[in-house]
């Protein structure tokens, strides 16, 4: 296999590929500027386009059109937010205008809408701030919320606090209660999804590469000194050995409910590169760093099952109701997974987003996976992100 031929030349088997999974967890618009020049989106992978064509229906003119102006919104978002200030109602990425949209509160004064037109932005006014959005959403998270309760989080588009509700468990009393509380906090919106959520959990399977006991997982971005993945997969302390089933090293933190985050150092031959692994699907791909897209922006994720998919970016800072606990601050997408995908890399370009943790459906039916943010893994352990 492809991946073993990589160790057998004397790269470390921890190219971002795939997830570490265990068996047992189951866990009214302003006018615009005229939209920004499309910037070029730098070196794109053959594979890369080849997946966005799949999974996003897109001709490879219209792969690299949206990747740059992906690219632009990237750069944009940060300034446009601080040039909103405290009128910034959130933004997203408008594909079918292929620019940043951000939204600003109706009591935004004339130079505040300029400022932000002027950073290449549109601009829609809407009646919440995102701070009022998101302090209703943290009156939502002290709840505890049932099991048909699939997860909730602010959707800057709709400006309000989407609870998104198993759909044959919607007329429980138990989530109608939840559902009652959520509107006490704040403007809510209820949708209904198909499935509860879990995490991508898998048992032992010959060839697999990378396992802790008798779980299976992937990797999901290499830092400096060992890589970061999913904390559903194991505890701190526990060992990690490679498809061969040699020692690499052991969870040196993890953390998970609450958080889905972990990282194991690396040693006894293995090392590390800036590299996702493409299972032979596309070609192996190069990171080269970790600015975090806007919500609607493409993005792709490797695991070790489903090997590469692509989506978009549906919501952020979503908390995600699994039946070992909550999970806060996730980001949604609509990127299919299965069973062995957990821990593995979610890019956006060239950038790392995150590490897969779960969802619900499959790569034959479809389905939505959540990732945690990479940047908060980074942060919390005080790890460096190894790039090209």
């Amino acid at each position: 296999m492809r991946h073993r031929r990589l160790k057998y030349a004397g790269l470390a088997v921890l190219l971002m590929a795939g997830s570490w999974t265990t068996g047992s967890v189951l866990p009214a618009a302003a006018q615009d500027s005229p939209a920004p020049a499309v910037t070029d989106a730098g070196p794109v992978s053959p594979g890369l386009l080849t997946a966005m064509r799949r999974d996003l229906g897109l001709s490879e003119r219209q792969a690299r059109e949206r990747l740059a102006a992906e690219r632009t919104a990237t750069a944009v978002e940060p300034q446009a937010r601080r040039a909103a200030g405290t009128s910034y109602g959130g933004a997203w990425f408008d594909a079918e205008e292929g620019r940043l949209t951000v939204a600003v509160t109706s009591d935004a004064s004339p130079t505040t809408l300029r400022a932000v037109r002027s950073t290449g932005a549109a601009v829609r006014t809407v009646e919440h701030s995102a701070r009022e959005l998101d302090t209703a959403k943290a009156r939502l998270d002290r709840l505890a919320a049932p099991q048909g309760v699939s997860s909730w989080h602010v959707d800057p588009e709709a400006n309000a606090l989407v609870v998104e509700v198993v759909r044959d468990q919607a007329a429980d009393n138990d989530v109608r209660r939840f559902v009652s509380r959520a509107r006490q906090a704040g403007p809510v919106s209820v949708e209904t999804v198909a499935a509860a959520p879990r995490t991508f959990a898998a048992g032992t399977v010959g060839g697999d590469p990378y396992y802790t006991g008798n779980v299976r997982c992937s990797i999901g971005f290499s830092v400096h000194g060992g890589f970061v993945t999913a904390g559903h997969c194991g505890r701190a302390g526990a060992g990690v050995s490679g498809w061969d089933r040699s020692y690499i090293g052991t969870f040196q933190g993890s953390s998970f409910p609450d958080n889905d985050y972990a990282w194991v150092n690396v040693g006894s031959g293995w090392w590390t590169v800036p590299v996702v692994l493409g299972w032979g699907t596309v070609p192996d791909q190069l990171v080269r760093g970790s600015a975090e897209a806007p919500v609607g922006s493409s993005i792709c994720r490797s695991g070790s099952t489903t090997h590469w998919h692509c989506g978009s970016v549906l919501a952020k800072n979503e908390t995600v109701n699994y039946s070992q606990g909550a999970v806060h601050q996730m980001t949604k997408t609509s990127v299919c997974a299965e069973p062995g995908d957990s821990g593995g890399s979610f890019l956006s370009g060239d950038q790392a987003q995150g590490v897969t943790s779960g969802g619900w459906g499959n790569c034959a039916g479809g389905g939505q996976t959540w990732f945690q943010p990479v940047n908060e893994i980074l942060n919390r352990y005080g790890l460096t992100l190894h790039t090209a």
